[in-house]
């Protein structure tokens, strides 16, 4: 059902429609030492260092050149409102570093509603010991997240589809969701799909008592248990954010 193409990676249903929607270390490591915020956004590197990150070099290469490419592509689609190294790094890569640490080796991960690329593209950079696989409805979004893909040469499929209906015929170990739509709506979504769902990790601002308010109050959590796997607060922020795990109840959550 599914048809891959060598060079873009997009794989394409027989029909679409728009969507309603770290552990492996490398031995080279860049070590980086704080810098005046003025420098901010000269380059990815002195983002990294004023935040006091320390990652591979050859992470930190791949992830600059996935700065240039989305944010090229950004001027001719509307992907992402991150357009400098500190808001990228104080962001998505502060966000999917926190995803990232949660991930096991060997874990098939699918990101829901990929957008420009973030959590999916970060976290296979972060992770080349997980499987990433991206689903965006939108075909121009779909074809250019190929086209990055691509250019990074990465292992990472693109499917061009509803997530939903992917989940009929794929079965993935986690489930990433980032700036999808609320909690009771992205449970709704996935309320038929759980046997082909491990767990689902979605990251949520301050709002997300609330929104688990409203989850609770339609019926969403009924099936579900709901832990809060991460809580930290993104710099520049004076809230928390966190990762809240979702998986059915009866099913022992992986270790």
């Amino acid at each position: 059902m599914w048809q891959m193409t060598t060079k873009s990676m997009v794989s394409e249903p027989e029909s679409t429609e728009p969507e309603s929607p770290q552990a492996a270390e490398l031995e080279s490591v860049q070590r980086v030492e704080p810098q005046p915020a003025e420098n901010a956004g000269d380059s990815l590197s002195a983002a990294l260092a004023r935040h006091a990150i320390e990652l591979p070099i050859e992470q930190v290469t791949v992830l600059e050149e996935y700065c240039r490419v989305l944010w090229e592509t950004n001027q001719r689609l509307n992907l992402t409102r991150h357009t400098d190294y500190e808001t990228f790094v104080a962001r998505d890569l502060v966000d999917s570093m926190q995803l990232a640490a949660l991930l096991r080796p060997g874990e098939r991960v699918l990101d829901v509603g990929s957008g420009g690329g973030v959590p999916g593209i970060v976290l296979a950079i972060l992770r080349n010991d997980v499987h990433v696989s991206l689903v965006e409805s939108v075909g121009k979004k779909a074809r250019a997240l190929a086209e990055m893909i691509d250019r990074l040469k990465l292992p990472v499929p693109v499917f061009e589809a509803r997530a939903e209906h992917l989940l009929d015929d794929l079965r993935f170990d986690t489930l990433v969701a980032r700036a999808v739509g609320p909690l009771w709506k992205i449970c709704n979504w996935f309320a038929p799909h759980w046997a082909s769902i491990g767990r689902l990790l979605v990251i949520k601002g301050p709002a997300w008592v609330e929104e688990r308010k409203e989850a609770r109050h339609r019926g969403m959590l009924r099936p579900l248990e709901l832990r809060k796997a991460a809580s930290y607060t993104p710099p520049g922020a004076d809230a928390e954010s966190v990762i809240l795990e979702l998986w059915p109840k009866g099913r022992t959550r992986e270790q």
